[in-house]
């Protein structure tokens, strides 16, 4: 690697507000934020708006689509796709 065009890599807290969840990681991602962490050091913290902690998919609130229904619809509403127009 060459010297002097990469960015710093350290510590890093991500903190996710509405979960009130943080996690302490390496990143190249700085902050004029501190935070003081679990083992007393103090960190550059930056807050996201949505982790794995408030995620619908991670968390297992996701809704499932209705998939069949639309298809249903779409046939209703345009006819049924069992023959093409114009095919030749």
């Amino acid at each position: 690697m060459k010297p002097g065009i990469h960015p710093a890599y350290g510590p890093v807290v991500f903190r996710d507000r509405a979960a009130d969840y943080a996690f302490l990681t390496r990143s190249t991602a700085t902050s004029d934020k501190t935070v003081e962490w679990e083992d007393g050091n103090t960190y550059p913290v930056i807050d996201v708006e949505i982790s794995s902690a408030s995620h619908p998919f991670y968390t297992g609130t996701a809704r499932v689509m209705d998939t069949a229904g639309r298809v249903e619809r779409f046939e209703r509403r345009y006819g049924t796709s069992s023959g093409r127009r114009g095919a030749r």
